[in-house]
Formats: structure tokens, sequence, C-alpha cells
């Protein structure tokens, strides 16, 4: 693509994307704990101080605690576990591909789902890109959303048209400069721009490396690709393409600052303000003195109607305003973020259905997510496919979810279902078996072993009285 194309490109689509970037520079903070409330500006120490930043100085007010609540981490690492502690397995009906798929996959793939599930949590869409390597062959990698630009077309049936990859990097002068790339299904083009100049400056960029026909290495700013289409699938969190932390951060907030200011009224409420009037002494520290030694102090009076005198000041905490306020505040947290609370009681002895039920919100998060995601992982699968010359296939695929259950109702129904399913099915909800084809194999092996000790104590048996019939026999002649 021409440079001045790629510039108009690059103006017309950037502009959307810095909300993108921000929604994900905003959840991957919270993702670390590092919470609105831990970038509020500090109180000042003293009234010099306060008049030097334009606040207000309160000595009745001076702890400043800020307690970051986790509640958004455990939140997304719950919905990411219970997706893909085991993650969706893919068949094709063909073994052979079947062992392509599960090969170009890697070992890294139940690793790459959590990253998904994270990166798409976090920025409402994560993207997958794929390449084929001349040494390891089919290759792919996530991608946060903060770095990928889509560009799709405008018909009723949405097409991606094009990629923008951008990411920061360091020329070979040693500058800071910002890497456009651009992808189509052909080919991909290099661009760089020098950080803090303007778009005017763009310029092409060797960020590849060919070899010529010669042997010798040459870089380059565009290279061509045989994948068919644009090498990148978007994995969304949800159909509106939305962080989780937005239905839930405001209530995140409300329960940092609830707690953190709790926490400093009851640092606050330990120091004793006096109040003193007429004081007879020098200074605080002759008053702090008598105080100490005396249990007495000297004051000065005026007059039958002087108030000369000491008193303190304190601060009353409402206690069970908080209490109630943080309880609340904790309970709409999970339940607008669709997630399982770890303190909810009264779980001992409850039914295998009963337990179901606590993962209702959380399985309602997860299947929104799954829908997208099945479309995403069966065009990386196709990806695979087509690398190996086999495009057309049909994939099924089977998601498995991790969750707490009543192994004794499990149990239970397996051994009710004797002779009304497979042994297959019976097996493969039995929660003793990871692998139904072993245990299948196993209990061969154990009917065959079986089979062979009784045919033996037959044979044994049948031996005996056949000897004690020949001698019964040979007493008889």
């Amino acid at each position: 693509m021409e440079l001045e194309l790629v510039k108009k490109l690059i103006k017309k689509h950037t502009l959307g994307h810095t909300a993108v970037v921000s929604q994900v520079e905003q959840s991957d903070r919270y993702y670390a704990v590092k919470n609105d409330i831990m970038l509020q500006k500090a109180k000042p120490k003293d009234l010099n101080e306060a008049q030097q930043q334009g606040d207000t100085f309160n000595p009745m007010h001076q702890a400043d605690n800020r307690i970051a609540y986790s509640f958004y981490p455990l939140l997304v690492d719950q919905k990411t576990a219970y997706m893909f502690t085991a993650p969706p397995v893919f068949d094709v009906k063909d073994d052979t591909l079947n062992t392509i798929i599960l090969d170009a996959l890697g070992d890294a793939y139940e690793k790459k789902c959590k990253d998904l599930c994270v990166k798409a949590t976090n920025g409402g869409i994560a993207w997958v890109h794929y390449w084929m390597d001349d040494v390891e062959g089919f290759q792919w990698a996530t991608m946060p959303a903060s770095e990928v630009i889509p560009i799709w077309n405008n018909r009723i049936n949405i097409k991606l048209e094009g990629v923008l990859r951008v990411y920061a990097d360091i020329d070979e002068a040693g500058d800071n400069i910002t890497v456009y790339e651009y992808w189509n299904d052909k080919e991909v083009q290099a661009f760089s721009l020098r950080t803090g100049e303007i778009l005017d400056t763009l310029a092409p960029y060797t960020a590849f490396t060919m070899i010529d026909p010669s042997g010798a290495n040459m870089n380059v700013d565009t290279i061509p690709h045989d994948m068919g289409r644009v090498p990148f699938i978007p994995f969304a969190n949800n159909a509106s393409h939305t962080s989780d932390l937005v239905r839930i951060k405001s209530l995140i907030d409300t329960y940092d600052t609830t707690y953190s200011g709790f926490l400093n009224d009851l640092e606050d409420v330990q120091e004793v303000i006096y109040v003193l009037t007429n004081y007879g002494g020098e200074n605080l520290a002759e008053f702090l003195d008598g105080m100490k030694k005396y249990k007495a102090i000297q004051m000065d009076s005026s007059g039958p109607d002087d108030r000369s005198g000491i008193s303190t000041l304190t601060i009353d905490i409402p206690i069970e305003a908080r209490k109630e306020m943080l309880a609340i505040t904790r309970k709409a947290i999970f339940d607008m973020g669709q997630g399982v609370d770890p303190q909810q009681q009264g779980l001992d002895g409850t039914s295998g259905e009963a337990m179901k039920f606590l993962y209702t919100l959380l399985e309602l998060k997860a299947g929104m997510m799954e829908t997208e995601f099945q479309l995403a992982f069966n065009e990386l699968v196709r990806a695979i496919c087509r690398a190996h010359g086999n495009e057309h296939v049909t994939i099924t695929q089977t998601w498995t979810r991790t969750s707490v259950k009543n192994d004794s109702d499990l149990v239970a129904m397996c051994s009710q279902s004797m002779g009304v399913v497979s042994q297959r099915t019976i097996l493969s909800h039995h929660p003793f078996v990871e692998n139904v084809n072993e245990e299948l194999e196993q209990l061969k092996e154990e009917a065959e072993t079986n089979s062979n000790n009784m045919y033996d104590d037959w044979k044994s048996d049948h031996t005996h009285d056949s000897m004690n019939e020949h001698d019964e026999n040979e007493d008889n002649q």
C-alpha cells in the first residue's frame, strides 16, 4: 500500500483506538490491584504544606491509608479457571488431522487459552496472530487489544479486511519509535514514526528479514505471506466487546473508599486532642510534662464566670452503618460481576444440584464468552488445516467446566445408570476417571485377567475331580 494511503488509514482508525488502549490500561491496572484509590493525592502533613498545595488541613483527620481490594482479579481468575483449566478439545473426524491440530496448538495451548481469557476480559477483545515458520511450522501467539487495530468492512456480513499492529520499538540510531505493521490477506508492510513527531514523518521501516537468492540475509519493509487471509483472529469477551471491569468498577471504588476511610477513622480516634483555655504555662511541652509528672496542670482564672480548663476532642465512628455498607457493596460486586463469593456459608452437605446453583451467574458470564470463543477457535483450527492443505472440515468442540462438585452424588448417579447408558458415557462423567480411553483399556485388561483366573480355577477343579474319579475306578477293580 502506498505511503499516503497508510497515513490516511492510521489517522482514521487510531482515533477510536485511544479509548480501547485506555480501557485496557485501566483494566490491567485493576487486575494488578492498583485501584484508583492508590492514585489519590496524599493528605498534607501540616498547614504549610496544605497552603502550598492549595488544600485544607484538618488536624482531626491525619491518617491516610489506601487499601485496594483485589475483587477484580479474583473474578477474572475465577472465570479463567472455570473455563480453561480444562481447555476445549477439537475433533474433525480425522485421526491424522486431529494429531496435526494437537501438534500445532502446542504444549503451551492451555496457557495461551488462559492468556486469551484474561486479555479478552480486560480489553473486551483479544487477538491471535498466526504464521508459518520455516523450521517450527504453524505458529500462533496471543495479543492484547491495545496492540491491534482492526479494519472491518462496512457490509452487513462484517469481514476483517486488514489489521494495523502498533507497538513501541527502538531503531538502529537508538531513538524511540512507534512501529505500524499493516497486514492484509497477501503481505505485511512496516512503517515507523519517531516518538513525538507528527504523522507526516511516517516512513517505511525495515522490520523484517528475508533470504535473497544468494542465501544472504537482507532487511526489508514488506514481506509476503501465504495464509490466504488476514492472519489475525478476534476473541471477543462478549457481543458488545466490553471489559468485565465496566460493570463493577464503581462498586470496587466504593468498597475501597469505605474500608480505607474506616481504617483512617480508627487510627485517628486513637489520638486525643486537648483543648486548653487560659492555660497558665509557657508552652505545650510544659503542659505535657505536668500531665505526666503531677497528673495536674495550672490554669489561670479571671473570675467566677471564667471557663478556664481542659477538654478533649474525639471522633465518633458510625461502625454499624459502615459494616452494613461494606456487606452490601461486597454482595453487589459478586452479583454484578457474575461471580461466586468465596465467603458464602452453609455449603456443608450441599447436594450437587444446589451447588450448581452457586455457579449460575458465573456460568452465564462464561457462556457469553464461550459463544464468541467458539467462532474464533473454529477459525484457528481451520487455519491450521488450511496450512496443511485441508480447509473444508467439520469441527466439533468439547468444553469442560471446572467447579466444586459433590462427588458422592456423581458416583451414585453413575452406579444407577449402569445398563441404561453406555459404559463410555458413564466413565466420562465419573469423578475418578480422567482419561476414558485409558480406563476402558484398564477395564478390558482386568476382565481378561479375571476370565483367565476363572478358567484356571475351573480347570484346576475339573482336573481334581477327574483324578478322584480315576482313583475310585482303580479301587473298584
